[in-house]
């Protein structure tokens, strides 16, 4: 039986994750980057974005991350191994 893997456990990879979605696609590294890991429970992973709009300067990235939340998806996969739906807070 796998082991489940908790939020503390993405968050550890996290950079891994990250460092793969940038080899693919510079483009969506940056929409994602500055994500900050919520929550993780029932193979959904939350995240938050409300600090990094904070300081936005006419840069929203929301469209471009809902285009390619597919590729984040299978880094994910990738990485950890499981496969979850990426949710935006």
């Amino acid at each position: 039986m796998p082991v489940e893997l908790t939020l503390s456990d993405i968050r550890n990879r996290w950079n891994e994750v990250l460092d793969l979605v940038e080899s693919r696609d510079r483009v969506v590294w940056i929409a994602y980057f500055d994500a900050r890991l919520d929550s993780y429970e029932n193979n959904r992973l939350v995240l938050d974005f409300r600090d990094s709009n904070k300081l936005a300067t006419g840069h929203d990235y929301q469209e471009a991350r809902l285009r390619h939340r597919s590729m984040l998806q299978s880094a994910i996969f990738d990485i950890l191994g499981i496969s979850v739906v990426v949710i935006e807070k």
